[in-house]
């Protein structure tokens, strides 16, 4: 599923330069993912690199974006057409919801 980010976000920015589908932007209090573009860093990375660079644990599974891994290995197809996905055997969920 997308992620999503919580209203304990302080806005310290360090969650967008490291999103590899550029989900993240500002939003008028706190950061927002754009839940179109947000694969959980599937076919990137072996963990989402939001939240693990979030100093307050804002970012969180967003329950109303529920996605498998099937989905968003399409997603990441979608927005990287001819790029192949990397550490989908390594990659969990995050497994915190908002």
């Amino acid at each position: 599923m997308a992620l999503k980010i919580t209203s304990d976000c302080v806005s310290c920015g360090a969650c967008e330069p490291v999103c590899p589908n550029s989900a993240i932007s500002p939003g008028d209090d706190v950061y927002v993912i754009d839940p179109d573009k947000c694969t959980e860093c599937y076919g990137w990375h072996a963990e989402q690199q939001c939240a693990s660079v979030c100093p307050t644990d804002a970012c969180l599974e967003d329950p109303d974006h529920k996605e498998t891994k099937e989905d968003l290995l399409a997603k990441f197809q979608r927005l990287n057409p001819g790029k192949e996905p990397e550490e989908t055997d390594k990659w969990q969920p995050l497994g915190r919801s908002a």
